[in-house]
């Protein structure tokens, strides 16, 4: 199955993350964005249905947020 919708997000680096997990939704709904601050551990396995998008301690987005 082929879909047009965005699998990454490079112009929210610097956005809060609240507000880019809105926008990530709101622009692919078969994914779901999970804010997670850095230097916490996460599950390294594949998902095309999820979004890490990485804070700093301010809540800014410090990575392009995409698929995984």
């Amino acid at each position: 199955m082929t879909t047009n919708s965005k699998n990454e997000w490079p112009e929210l680096v610097g956005v809060q993350g609240d507000v880019a997990a809105i926008t990530i939704q709101e622009e692919n709904s078969l994914v779901t964005a999970m804010i997670v601050e850095e230097g916490s551990i996460i599950p390294l396995d594949f998902r095309c249905d999820r979004v890490w998008v990485w804070v700093n301690e301010s809540g800014s987005v410090t990575r392009v947020p995409r698929i995984g």
